[in-house]
This record gives C-alpha cells, structure tokens and sequence, in this order.
C-alpha cells in the first residue's frame, strides 16, 4: 500500500485508523490513546492519490463510494480522526512541498470578478429552495447561529444571532440600511419588523431573490424591504447602516481592498457596518481543494491578519470585534442531523453521489471549528472613532431591549 503507509505512519499522531486495502489485507496506524477507526479502500489508485492531495482524494473517494468505513466506524468519526491528527499531516514532508507550491496560485483559486462571482454563487446556492428547507431552520438562515444556551433550538439560536447583529447596528428611526448577500432575506425582514428603517438587500442567487421577495410580499414590509438581484459593487448609497452575514467569504483575498473601499464609499462619517464572516486564527493559507471544487468555487476564510491589513488600508475603524468560536460547530451538527434525518429525501431529489457529497460537507466544515482553526468574527466597523458609543454596554441592553420587543409584537418572521 505504498506510498500511503509510509504518510499515513507519521499521519497518525492521537488515535488509530486501521485501513483494511484492496487485497483484503488490514494496515494499522496508532498513536496515544483516541477515536479509533476502520476504513476500506477498494481502488488501488487511491493509494496514491490519497498521498498527494488527500483532501479532494478522501472527498472524492467517499462520494464514489470506494472509501467506506467497518466495524462500527462512520464518516464522522474518521472526520473526527483526521481533523484532531491534521497538524502531523501539514508537517509530513511532501505535503510541506505542495502545500508552498500551491499557495503561489492561490490568487487564481479565489477569483470573484464580477460574472465570475455570480457563477460561483449560483454554483451553490441555487440547488433549489426545496434542498435548503430539508435542514435548515424554519426561516432559512444559512450562517452561523449564537447559542446563548446549548440547549437552545436552531429556531431560537438563529433568531439569537439576528438580535445581536441588529443590536450592534445601533438603529435609529429613519435609518436605511444595506443587507450585502442577504441570502432568503431573514435578517432584513427582521430589521424592518424591529425598527422603522428601509432595508435593500443584495444577493446574487436568483433562488434567494425570488424567495426573499416572495417573503417580504408576505410579511406586508414590501414598501420598507426590498431585495436585488445585484453585485455589491454596483449597488449606489449612502446607507447609513451596512451589514453582511456569510459572503466575504466569497469575496477572495486580492478583492478585500475593493470590498472595503465600497463599504467606505457607501457610508457617511457617522455610519456602522457589521461584517460577520468565517475566519481562522491560523496564518494565511488555502481553502480546501474539495471544498472549493464541489461547494464553493472562489471561496476562502481568511486569516484575521489578512482583514485588518486591508481595514486599516480604506481608513476604517474597527469600533467592536467579536469572535463566535464554537457556535458553528453546533450549528453545522443541527444541520447534518437535520441532513441525515432527510437523506431519503436528497437521494430522490439527487441521488447518492449527492448525498454523499452533502454528509461530507457538512460533517468536515463542523470538524474545522470543533477541532481546527476556523472561528467567525463580528467586525463593526465605522469612518470614525465614535460612530458607536464607547462603552459596549449597549449591546446587552439592545438585545434585551430587543427580546421585549418581539414578544409584544408577537415577532414570527
């Protein structure tokens, strides 16, 4: 089975994976006491390939199905295995070579130019409504919820998040306000319901326009909530409030100085934006290659080195910063629960390979906040220093302020 025993020998720091190969023939890699799993691999060629690109190979291998797992072990647990072990992979040799070869293109990996961009979204996000509601919660938000408490619903936790990014925006009666990629429009429903403001929301999936106009139609805010099939950068201010859930993801690292310079542009002295992103705590590095080949073409979440560089570059304040580190973990385990439950389901619509494909990504981003370096921030951000009050009080009393508020509107947007 070489030259995938030789790396799967150093691999194997915390745990034990036994690989039974093609022949039959059982392989066992051991090290201090943790999860232990059985894989079966049944092509021969994967002996290499899970060498010299093991992420998109192991990806690929478990959608084909020639990757399976024995004696009880499941992907989740080899996901598990490989995330808790994947520092020891960085560090085997060949794979410190790639990986410095491969970050020289990684410009060309995240490239969002406009066309461009709207391809990459549509890439993924415009499966079909019908796919989202099979695990998302009741109002469809597709970012990382706020537990308050791990008891909490998906339901309550995303409503949770709604009132903490509103709270930070510091509304006003009579604001406007710019949703950038506001996905089927939850939070700028939520916003309008809450205060007297008029929110315009942007997204680049037709599936999500549609759906979020539908909404808004619905909810009667038709006349303060409106939703456009449109890039960021072509949208025409001033707003007075900007915010952004789950798309500078999207956006690429050599972009940022263009997304910045727009959300400068777009606000007044006295304006806040709220940019609420996935990041990592780990040096600037590369997007998973299945990820980016299978999920999000162009996507990356970015080191917090390569924000800040950028922010203080386009003359921006950052006037709060919040990190949510292990609420996507949660998050993402209510969604593949809520997959699994309705896998039946996404055989009929797709079929397996899809299925697969799904459990996949859901189960290994869930590894990247529970055992990697992924984390999401809250950035607030301003042209000047005291746009927001300086004691941060405020956002407790909002959010309580807030609670109150939805009760005695009987708020069920």
């Amino acid at each position: 089975m070489f030259p995938l025993s030789h790396m799967m020998k150093s691999f194997i720091r915390k745990g034990r994976l036994t690989v039974i190969d093609a022949e039959g023939t059982r392989h066992v890699f051991a090290g201090t006491p943790g999860i232990e799993v059985t894989m079966r691999l049944t092509d021969k060629a994967l002996y290499r390939t899970l060498v010299f690109n093991p992420e998109l190979a192991a990806g690929e291998a478990y959608m084909d199905g020639t990757m399976r797992f024995e004696d009880g072990s499941t992907l989740r647990d080899f996901l598990t295995l490989f995330s808790v072990n994947r520092l020891s992979l960085g560090s085997y040799p060949l794979q410190k070579l790639l990986r410095s070869i491969k970050m020289r293109f990684r410009k060309r990996q995240q490239s969002n130019r406009k066309g461009q961009a709207q391809q990459n979204v549509s890439h993924h996000y415009d499966l079909g409504n019908d796919f989202y509601r099979l695990f998302l919660d009741d109002n469809m938000l597709y970012s990382c919820a706020y537990f308050r408490e791990p008891t909490e619903t998906l339901e309550q936790a995303q409503r949770n998040k709604l009132r903490l990014l509103a709270a930070k925006l510091c509304l006003k009666p009579g604001m406007t306000v710019l949703d950038i990629g506001c996905g089927w429009g939850d939070l700028a429903l939520y916003l309008a319901s809450l205060e007297d403001v008029q929110v315009t929301g942007v997204t680049l999936s037709k599936e999500q326009h549609a759906l979020a106009t539908e909404r808004a139609k619905k909810a009667g805010l038709a006349g303060r909530v409106r939703f456009e099939l449109k890039d960021y950068r072509e949208v025409e201010g001033p707003f007075d409030r900007i915010v952004s859930v789950g798309m500078f993801e999207h956006v690429g690292v050599h972009h940022y100085d263009e997304f910045f310079a727009k959300v400068n542009s777009l606000m007044p002295d006295d304006g806040l934006m709220v940019l609420h992103s996935i990041g990592h705590m780990s040096p600037p590095g590369m997007a998973s290659p299945w990820l980016r080949k299978y999920i999000f073409p162009g996507a990356y979440s970015p080191a917090l080195s390569e924000v800040f560089e950028v922010v203080e570059r386009n003359s921006l304040w950052v006037t709060d910063l919040e990190f949510l580190r292990l609420h996507y973990a949660t998050t993402l385990a209510h969604w593949a629960q809520r997959f699994e439950a309705n896998r039946d389901t996404v055989i009929a619509m797709y079929d397996e390979r899809f299925a697969r494909m799904w459990e996949f990504y859901l189960i290994s981003a869930e590894m990247m906040f529970r055992t990697g370096s992924q984390l999401v921030f809250h950035m607030q951000l301003s042209r000047t220093r005291d746009a927001a009050p300086i004691v941060r009080d405020y956002v407790t009393d909002r959010q309580r302020d807030y609670i109150e508020r939805e009760t005695q509107l009987d708020l069920k947007i």
